[in-house]
């Protein structure tokens, strides 16, 4: 079977702080720093929308 996840772009929709692959794209796709990527993860939860808002405050 194959394995259709996908992981570090846009159609995740989840940052996992715990992935660089995740921190590197989510970093660069709202340039920020990966400090501030994982306080906002930290502080907004782990759902691309919801940094997504908390980044554009």
């Amino acid at each position: 079977m194959e394995d259709n996840s996908i992981t570090g772009d846009a159609e995740s929709k989840q940052i996992d702080t715990d992935k660089s692959v995740d921190v590197e794209f989510w970093s660069t796709k709202f340039d920020v720093s990966t400090d501030q990527l994982k306080e906002a993860v930290r502080v907004a939860g782990n759902s691309a929308d919801a940094v997504e808002a908390y980044l554009k405050k």
